[in-house]
């Protein structure tokens, strides 16, 4: 697991639960440990990580697209404050691609 620790007492600790079709960019690494405020900060941290991802998660505009559903403690953010939500240390963000059905 990577680890970044930084003078900056205002970030916290949380985990970021990567799924499998984005872990080929994580170094097939399932949980990732970022320092963020919300879950902006996190997306930026995980693309300075590993270069790529944020084009996975966000569109051009900076929205998380539409077929990425992202959760902290298991409440979507877009019921929250979308990319703003906060994080306190030991939050949980799961990232969770919508599977279209038939």
């Amino acid at each position: 697991m990577v680890k970044h620790f930084f003078e900056d007492t205002n970030t916290m600790a949380v985990k970021v639960r990567i799924p499998t079709p984005l872990r080929k960019l994580t170094n097939d690494q399932e949980l990732v440990e970022v320092q963020a405020q919300t879950i902006s900060d996190a997306i930026g941290e995980l693309q300075t990580m590993f270069p790529g991802i944020k084009e996975r998660l966000v569109d051009e505009s900076g929205a998380v697209r539409r077929f990425v559903n992202v959760y902290v403690n298991e409440e979507d953010i877009r019921f929250l404050q979308n990319q703003q939500t906060p994080l306190k240390d030991g939050d949980e963000i799961s990232i969770i691609p919508a599977i279209a059905g038939g």
